[in-house]
């Protein structure tokens, strides 16, 4: 007897301004199955999957639950047919109790805090998760904020579950843990799609292998038809050339003293020894996967994150910093651009001028007893300009901007600090496709203007168009350093998995 999909995809396409993020995509999934999505940052991946949670509408095609076509317009229609989604940025309500988390959604007409903790804490032993129901979710770590996620899909009992990068924040004890529940899972017949760029998370745990580029699914298969050079093989493919981009055709004067040299950094264990150097008018990319230390030096750097005691030097100009605090960093031109923008990077319930001003008045307002606010205002106007941030008012929040807008806002606010050095850390990340190229040439200006760049990218492609020179970090470490002319997405991804 043929098996039905609980979950079936027939040439779904959604676009965002009329640009197809996903096309034509073709996707089964069955009951007691770990699906496994790979592909680079912009492949598609978590477009498919939230169009199944039903976070975004499909702009064609159709969706089938148990082989009916359905229309999905939330998320709590997803959850009415079983389909949860655990993501990498928790959803969970920082003011809120575990316990509370969990049952949010599924509340009864009346509750009892005892009873919510009971029913909370009965969960999260079934699973082997150490977590406090009582605890703020807001006081977790990302793992154990995790740990709540997965615990309500069980406790809501999901048919489907979707991961988005699960093991991102997770020590390894953590993600065997992770993965054996997930084969627990599989046993009582809930179906899994998890999205990862370990390869050999793919390889090593799922049934089937999805791969996906620039919006297509390229292959589907068994596990244990691939091997990690067939993966990179689909993930890159035969079009994807090291052209001579504008990025690369440039010639950059190398500069005889950095504008920041960093030795032998070490933070926990996440950086382990690690050593570069940023230079004047210079683009430097820094590849490598999820974990592998780029973001922790860049916190590192900015004062964000203490380094271990004796932890390794760094310079600045020529003058050794080490800065315990990211104002420090700012007063001195070092401006960071975090991963995480609806975290650290604007004030959602400010507009745009008051953002971008308070970024400028970081700066520049040190030591004065009242806020410049004709100048801030100023600074804001010439930004927005600048970087073409489209608003609906005035005064609109930055919280109801695209996610394209929203970025340029971070943006500007850094640039306002007329920095030296900018750290972008993942700076097209969650941006509609027509804003990509907006911000690539926001920073290859910022770069030609003679300041230096640190680009942080899990996207090959624009690293590759973006750098004159990429590094490469695995465990803590710079494993390769390639010129321009020496990278190409093959090495790369060598480097950075082997």
């Amino acid at each position: 007897m043929t098996v039905q999909p609980i979950i079936g995809l027939e040439k779904v396409t959604k676009r965002y301004s009329g640009v197809p993020a996903l096309a034509g995509a073709d996707f089964e999934l069955y009951p007691g199955e770990i699906h496994a999505l790979v592909g680079e940052n912009g492949a598609g991946k978590s477009t498919l999957c939230k169009l199944i949670a039903g976070v975004i509408p499909i702009s064609e095609g159709v969706l089938k639950i148990d082989g009916e076509p359905v229309v999905l317009s939330a998320p709590k229609d997803a959850s009415r047919h079983g389909i949860s989604m655990v993501y990498q940025e928790t959803s969970l309500v920082p003011q809120l109790t575990v316990a509370q988390n969990i049952v949010l959604g599924h509340e009864r007409a009346f509750n009892s805090v005892r009873r919510v903790r009971s029913a909370a804490r009965q969960v999260l032993q079934r699973l082997n998760f150490k977590v406090d129901p009582s605890q703020l979710a807001g006081s977790l770590s990302a793992a154990k904020r995790q740990m709540v996620e997965i615990a309500r899909a069980v406790l809501n009992r999901a048919r489907v579950i979707i991961f988005d990068e699960p093991t991102a924040a997770l020590t390894p004890e953590e993600t065997d843990h992770l993965f054996d529940l997930m084969r627990s899972l599989r046993q009582s017949g809930v179906a899994m799609i998890f999205i990862s760029h370990a390869l050999e998370e793919a390889l090593n745990h799922a049934d089937r292998i999805t791969v996906l580029r620039n919006g297509r699914i390229m292959t589907t298969g068994p596990a244990q038809d691939f091997d990690r050079a067939r993966l990179i093989h689909h993930m890159i493919g035969e079009d994807l050339k090291e052209q001579a981009d504008a990025a690369a055709a440039r010639r950059v004067p190398k500069s005889a003293r950095p504008v920041l040299r960093v030795e032998n950094i070490r933070m926990g264990s996440m950086v382990n020894n690690m050593s570069f150097s940023i230079f004047p008018g210079e683009i430097t990319g820094m590849a490598g996967l999820i974990g592998s230390g780029r973001s922790e030096v860049a916190r590192v750097i900015m004062g964000h994150t203490k380094r271990n005691f004796g932890g390794g030097r760094i310079w600045l100009d020529g003058r050794e910093i080490r800065y315990g605090l990211p104002a420090q960093a700012v007063a001195d031109g070092i401006a960071y651009v975090s991963e995480d923008r609806k975290l650290d990077g604007f004030f959602d319930t400010l507009g745009i001028a008051e953002n971008i001003g308070l970024g400028w008045l970081a700066k520049f307002g040190r030591r004065r007893l009242w806020a410049p606010r004709r100048k801030m205002h100023d600074v804001a106007k010439e930004w927005e300009e600048a970087l073409s941030i489209r608003r609906i008012g005035a005064d609109q929040s930055v919280l109801y901007l695209s996610g394209g807008n929203q970025q340029k806002v971070v943006i500007a606010k850094s640039l306002a600090q007329k920095p030296r050095l900018v750290i972008f850390d993942e700076p097209t990340r969650g941006v509609d496709v027509g804003a990509i190229a907006e911000i690539r040439q926001i920073i290859r200006d910022f770069a030609d203007s003679g300041a230096g760049v640190i680009l942080i990218s899990s996207y090959l492609p624009e690293i590759l168009s973006l750098s004159d020179r990429i590094l490469v970090a695995k465990s803590g470490t710079i494993v390769a350093d390639f010129t321009r002319s020496e990278a190409s997405a093959t090495r790369i991804l060598h480097a950075a998995i082997h």
